[in-house]
């Protein structure tokens, strides 16, 4: 493999802890909220707020919702569970404080910083970027608490764009924007379709970050395969593989 001149990375759950945040958001402000939130088992608080982040939030990129809309509905549904009606005014509210404690808990990835540097070490002249399924200024808010805007160059988001991960097109427009053909970028995410196949189709070395030893489905295993993807279970995986020949 050559050493790519520009390695892209997705942001939530590749560099940035996302999962490990919301669930100690959504633990803490259940606590603050007392019956009937928390009397619900710590697990199944996690499992409904994660699934309700998915449904929404991916309702939000295909354009149904907009960005403030599918906050409000993952409010209103998660209280709606918990037998409380909220309206549109108060489930804003609600995840506006759910949101403050979702903040306290950002952090980075602990293998993030070690691999930029080992990258840096290991690929001389080697930018970095980021291209994220979401609302640019919100993306930014994160990238700048964590210290990433300080080691990436660009960020590529999609409320930006236009266009969502898989598509190609933002895929080509981050590499518009350094400069690069896609066969000189390497992208590493942690969804195999939505990132390091998306990536792949677009030309780009696509890399899955599979942290939780997940297991494809038939069909993403067959096109992850047939798309040449790689698969690391760490940041600390990245380097070698980028480097080798």
């Amino acid at each position: 493999m050559t050493a790519p001149g520009v390695v892209l990375f997705d942001l939530d759950d590749t560099l940035f802890a996302h999962r490990a945040a919301v669930e100690s958001g959504i633990l803490h402000y259940a606590e603050t909220l007392g019956a009937p939130y928390g009397a619900s088992e710590a697990d199944e608080l996690v499992t409904v707020w994660h699934d309700l982040e998915e449904e929404h939030y991916h309702s939000y990129l295909a354009g149904r919702l907009d960005f403030e809309g599918q906050r409000r509905a993952r409010a209103r549904d998660f209280a709606a569970r918990h037998g409380v009606a909220l309206s549109e005014d108060e489930a804003s509210a609600w995840f506006a404080d759910y949101f403050e404690h979702y903040v306290a808990a950002w952090s980075l990835h602990d293998d993030a910083v070690p691999a930029l540097d080992a990258l840096k070490a290991a690929i001389p002249g080697v930018r970095f970027g980021l291209i994220t399924n979401g609302d640019l200024a919100f993306q930014r808010r994160k990238v700048e608490a964590v210290g990433l805007d300080a080691r990436m160059e660009h960020l590529i988001a999609s409320g930006e764009v236009g266009v969502a991960k898989p598509d190609a097109a933002i895929f080509r427009v981050a590499c518009d924007t350094f400069g690069v053909r896609p066969d000189q970028a390497a992208y590493v995410g942690d969804r195999l379709r939505t990132d390091a196949i998306g990536a792949a189709r677009a030309g780009l070395t696509g890399v899955w970050l599979n942290r939780r030893n997940a297991v494809p489905s038939p069909e993403d295993e067959l096109d992850a395969l047939t798309s040449h993807v790689h698969t690391i279970p760490s940041l600390a995986d990245l380097p070698p593989l980028l480097t080798s020949s």
